[in-house]
Formats: structure tokens, sequence, C-alpha cells
């Protein structure tokens, strides 16, 4: 396994899962980030292969994998193959969670996650829960597909306008309450509340400053910023 050692410059890693994935959107949102490497999960790899783009990282069971498409990455020359990693299906992690592991192992800082929605709810869920294993190792992860960035956080964070994904940001507690609950330069701002699951109030507020802050004392808060 190739391993990279940590640097002052944060690095920046993006898995392509095998959701679903609007290949402009993909194309474009690549274009804005320098990427220190890929890693195409399972299914990912597709979208590696038919925009001609060599990943870093093939990692998956590969039960839903194009087999032609596995064998063109296997068939490289050893300088352009990637390292290409199979798995038993029997196993207690999913695709994603493989490569998510492989980017925290590698010195990822970031990790962005594409392709990890769509029509099969279960994975969808899976892969926020996996936002949560990345937090726990002091390693932000970003799921983003093209309506949507979602983030989990233990702590507070700040969104400059200008940089925010779409036009609305939710807030939903991943823990019973999200306690100490501050928010300033929303439509909505709030002070010291306490934000507790089955409830639907953090959804769909709107940065009105150049730049809103998120705070809290304690708790685990999911943050969506979404586009219509």
């Amino acid at each position: 396994m190739k391993y990279k050692k940590r640097t002052e410059k944060k690095m920046q890693s993006l898995i392509i899962s095998g959701g679903s994935l609007d290949m402009e959107f993909a194309l474009s949102y690549m274009g804005k980030y320098s990427f220190d490497f890929m890693i195409a999960a399972d299914r990912g790899m597709d979208f590696f292969f038919h925009q001609k783009i060599t990943p870093d990282y093939v990692v998956g069971d590969f039960d839903s994998a194009d087999p032609d498409i596995l064998q063109y990455f296997r068939s490289l020359d050893e300088e352009r193959r990637p390292a290409i990693l199979q798995f038993q299906p029997e196993k207690d992690e999913t695709d994603t969670e493989l490569a998510m592991r492989i980017a925290i192992e590698s010195g990822s800082d970031v990790i962005h996650l594409l392709g990890a929605t769509g029509s099969r709810v279960d994975h969808m869920l899976g892969n926020l829960h996996l936002l949560g294993n990345a937090m726990e190792k002091g390693v932000e992860c970003r799921m983003v597909d093209a309506n949507n960035r979602i983030r989990m956080v233990c702590q507070g964070i700040k969104i400059r306008r200008e940089e925010q994904f779409g036009k609305y940001v939710s807030l939903f507690p991943f823990t019973p309450q999200v306690r100490g609950l501050t928010l300033k330069g929303f439509q909505y701002p709030l002070e010291e509340y306490t934000l507790e699951c089955y409830h639907s109030l953090g959804v769909s507020n709107e940065i009105t400053a150049e730049e809103a802050e998120i705070s809290f004392r304690e708790g685990v808060l999911v943050i969506v910023e979404a586009k219509d």
C-alpha cells in the first residue's frame, strides 16, 4: 500500500463510489481542487475509465464492477497501473469504507466523497455514518453530489457565503442532542439552543451575512448545504 506523509499543506483525496454520479458535475468539481490521490471504490472505476483518468487505487470486491473495465486497469503497464486491492464479497466493510480507510491511512486531511448517494437509501445512510468514522480520526470528509454537500462535525465551523454549496443550510443532530447550538449570520439565528432528534427545526436555513458561524458545546451535528 502506498503511504504519504502529512505536510503543512492539507492533503486532499477523492473517492468515487458506485452510487449515482452526475458526470458533468463530477468533472466540474474535480476542476476546483488539486487532489493528492484518487480512489475508485468498486463500480466507481467506471467513471475513471470513461473519462480516461487513472486513479491511484481501485478497491472493492468487484461484485458490481464491469469485468472488462477492471481488466483494463489491471493490464496497464506497471508505471501507470493503479494499486488494485480486491477483497472477498463476504466482508464486514462496504467498498466505500475500505476506500476511506485507505484514504485515511495514506494521510488524507480532507476526503471528498462522490458517487455516495442515489437510489439505495441503505448505502447512502451507511456512507453518512462513514463521515463519522473520518471525523473521529480528525479527518474532514465531504459527501457531495450535484445538489448537496454533507459534513459531520463535532465542533463549530464557519461558512463563507461566497463559498457555500447551494442556497440552504440544514442542521441535524447525529447524537440525541446537540447542546449550546448558536447560529450567527443566518436568517434564523439561535442562541444556546438544544437541538434534539426527531424534529425538523434545523431544516432550510439561509446565510445572510458574509460569513455564518455554527457553534455548539456538546454533540455531533450533520450539516447539509443544498440547492434545489
